[in-house]
């Protein structure tokens, strides 16, 4: 009996699994929001800014008004020497805060205010002695380590024509600051109740995309042992490299399962005819005791024996060589088979001396590079000798060659035997074929293992019956594909 699933929490706090599994729609919501804050931190920035831009523009015109208007004024009085007391009143206690002023005259100098605070540059017109015409600017100065904006104006005097009186006033950025920030405090909320909104939105579209992953999740969840691909039917195109990673990797699941069940079926197959000649004699020799009867029974136990322990061998040694992992544990690297195959060669020396076989070996004196596998080049060597071995005969010749047929490197194994009828010389490699009339039991498998070796290789087979009239088997491999040399 299942047991009874959670209580679902509501989605929208769902943002975190429990066990601290990662979790797609938390990596989704998290490459969301963060992108959010950082996008309501540069538009709080650009709104300060574009405050505090306004916020300028707009104390600096009521900056030069006011320096307008009081220079007017003063025109119009008769200042000798000083201003009036209404004058001084306005500039010293005016509400906008303008508490750095200046006011002088061309004849008359300083009349109030700081003689620190200076005004801005005379122009050309005033220069060459004229009165300069009614002019006003502004500019930005420091004074005491504090940084002012200024407004000059410079006006003639309505009362001695050649007089020129110069108003400037000052003030501080402060007030300018805290306009931005007010408008600021009050662009926040808005922006936040935005952001906010658009992430609940980006929420539910997160959720509701997710659930186009529901109908494959039930399909795949339906399935027992089928390994058929997925296909790309109901499959989001954003998750379609996943899907096609999973049905390459059902399909080396297929290949290994099938390749378990041929093993299976060829151990069965060809090892249901020695076991059931070892039960045969096993019963005869249990019927008839008798010391002749024995002995023969254990001879055809032990040749039986043999016979099983080699056909076992041949199809672990055929089902290595078509398992697709041995690719990735056994990688081709450049080898030299000028110097291997006399390495190799000189291991079987004693067991074609035990055959009565003259084994040999033919090559060039320089390298031959391939892109190869040094275990499995010694089980295809391995086989191409016994093949020789088993069916040439006793004083036969074996000869090993390495060549190069073209720019291809070849490693050919021919013998001066019986050889093979042309009619059947294209079926060698097949799978427990053995050729009809052939009087030495074999399995079958050896060439059938040569085969798959040098399809691992990207290598050619060739069988054709050799000058001498035996066999001749030719590997032919591409050339190395590596320019490296081993030393």
């Amino acid at each position: 009996m299942s047991e009874a699933a959670p209580p679902a929490r509501p989605w929208l706090f769902r943002l975190a699994e429990p066990d601290g599994r990662p979790s797609l729609r938390r990596a989704l919501l998290s490459s969301l929001l963060v992108p959010l804050m950082v996008l309501l931190v540069i538009e709080s920035l650009v709104t300060y800014s574009g405050a505090l831009v306004y916020s300028n523009h707009v104390h600096d015109r009521d900056l030069a008004d006011d320096a307008v208007t009081l220079a007017q004024m003063l025109s119009q009085e008769d200042l000798g020497g000083q201003i009036s007391p209404q004058a001084r009143f306005l500039l010293e206690y005016a509400p906008e805060g303008h508490n750095y002023f200046n006011v002088s005259s061309r004849k008359h100098g300083l009349l109030a205010g700081t003689p620190e605070l200076q005004p801005a540059p005379l122009d050309g017109a005033a220069q060459d002695g004229e009165p300069a015409l009614y002019s006003t600017t502004l500019y930005t100065l420091t004074q005491k380590r504090r940084e002012l904006r200024a407004a000059t104006v410079r006006i003639p005097n309505l009362r001695d024509p050649t007089d020129q009186l110069t108003v400037t006033m000052a003030e501080t950025f402060r007030d300018r600051h805290e306009r931005a920030r007010e408008i600021l405090l009050l662009t926040i909320p808005a922006q936040a109740i935005l952001i906010a909104s658009v992430f609940v939105l980006v929420l539910y579209g997160v959720r509701v995309g997710l659930r186009q992953l529901d109908p494959l999740t039930a399909r795949l969840g339906a399935r027992e042992h089928d390994l058929a691909p997925i296909g790309d039917a109901d499959v989001p195109v954003e998750i379609l490299p996943l899907t096609r990673t999973i049905d390459a990797l059902f399909a080396r699941q297929r290949g290994m399962l099938a390749l378990q069940e041929r093993f299976i079926a060829d151990a069965a197959h060809q090892l249901k005819t020695p076991l059931a000649g070892l039960r045969v004699h096993v019963e005869r020799a249990q019927a008839d005791p008798g010391k002749e009867t024995v002995a023969d029974a254990l001879q055809h136990i032990v040749r039986l024996t043999q016979r099983a322990s080699r056909t076992s061998s041949q199809l672990l040694a055929l089902t290595r060589v078509q398992s697709p992992e041995l690719n990735e544990t056994a990688p081709l690297v450049l080898l030299d088979l000028a110097r291997l195959i006399p390495e190799l060669l000189g291991v079987r020396v004693h067991d074609a001396i035990a055959a009565g076989v003259d084994l040999g070996y033919e090559g060039p004196p320089g390298p031959v590079w391939i892109d190869g596998d040094r275990l499995s080049l010694q089980e295809m060597l391995d086989n191409l000798i016994d093949n020789s071995l088993r069916y040439a005969g006793r004083h036969s010749i074996v000869t090993v060659g390495v060549s190069i047929l073209g720019e291809s490197p070849c490693l050919s194994v021919e013998d001066n035997g019986p050889g093979v009828p042309p009619a059947f010389l294209e079926r060698l490699g097949e799978r427990f074929f053995r050729v009809p009339g052939v009087a030495e039991e074999g399995t079958g498998l050896g060439l059938a293992i040569v085969q798959r070796i040098a399809e691992r290789h990207h290598a050619q087979v060739r069988f054709r019956n050799g000058g001498s009239g035996g066999l001749r088997v030719e590997v032919v491999f591409p050339p190395a594909r590596t320019s490296r040399v081993l030393d």
